[in-house]
């Protein structure tokens, strides 16, 4: 009896197929749209008005301003946390990186619905405060998990050679453990800045018409207005500078140093 063999790209089939059913032809559709206007012909006024209408530039880049600063919040509050708790002393206590990585599990609707709450009984009102406390609260474990996992595999040999060569503290934090965690701090900047830039629930719940962003006006334009053509093509827009932000990140990430530091690094540490 003939031995069936399967091979290894053979169980990525069901993934495939999902894939396409759900993220490639969505994707093709919204494609459609963008070239075909309300008389149903081929046009390309739906991306004309997208990039001559001042209010869809104004909206990307208060978008971008609003996704740049969680980032770096995010990244300021993420990294000194990721380590503290990859630390000697702390790393020992898993309980205490659970504590920042269980909200993830939650849905993100009921965090902030949670925070809602607990600002107003604060006094705050909805706002741009309210939206970047919203941002942080909501996206700072996407930033602290990757970090946080690059610091803890992080060979601890690396800096007892920094201090043999003479090394302190801070030089050698800039000339080794920095370069060594910038896949993590790329991957945690990645995964907050991209979903940032396209969410717009966390604006709608705690914000104003001061923190209007782009996502919230496509999502106005294929519910209340129904003009999909150009929702459409802003989404499509959008999509490309996902894919821009994608591709940057990943090219900083294959030129971050890895595991083993390189000749230069080694030579410059007690510079």
């Amino acid at each position: 009896m003939k031995k069936i063999s399967f091979r290894p790209a053979f169980f990525a089939l069901p993934y495939v197929v999902i894939c396409a059913i759900f993220v490639v032809f969505p994707l093709i559709l919204v494609l459609i749209y963008a070239f075909i206007g309300s008389d149903g012909s081929f046009t390309f006024e739906n991306f004309k008005l997208v990039f001559t209408q001042s209010s869809n530039l104004t909206l990307l880049l208060k978008t971008i301003g609003i996704a740049a600063l969680t980032t770096v919040i995010c990244l300021l509050i993420a990294y000194p946390t990721a380590m503290v708790l990859a630390s000697a002393p702390f790393n020992r206590y898993v309980v205490l990186a659970l504590l920042f990585i269980i909200p993830m599990w939650m849905n993100f609707v009921l965090r902030v619905i949670a925070l809602k709450s607990l600002l107003f009984m604060l006094g705050v009102d909805y706002g741009f405060l309210a939206t970047m406390i919203g941002m942080v609260y909501d996206f700072l474990p996407f930033m602290l998990l990757p970090i946080y996992t690059v610091l803890t595999n992080m060979d601890k040999s690396y800096k007892e050679a920094s201090a043999d060569l003479g090394a302190n503290g801070a030089v050698t934090f800039f000339k080794v453990t920095l370069p060594l965690s910038m896949g993590g701090v790329v991957s945690g900047i990645t995964m907050v800045f991209m979903p940032v830039f396209s969410a717009y629930a966390i604006t709608g719940m705690l914000g104003d018409a001061s923190t209007n962003v782009i996502g919230g006006k496509i999502n106005g334009l294929f519910t209340t207005t129904s003009t999909w053509g150009v929702g459409s093509a802003l989404s499509f827009v959008l999509l490309i500078l996902v894919f821009l932000t994608m591709f940057i990140s990943n090219f900083i990430t294959a030129r971050a140093p890895k595991s083993k530091p390189s000749a230069s690094t080694k030579g410059g540490v007690a510079q």
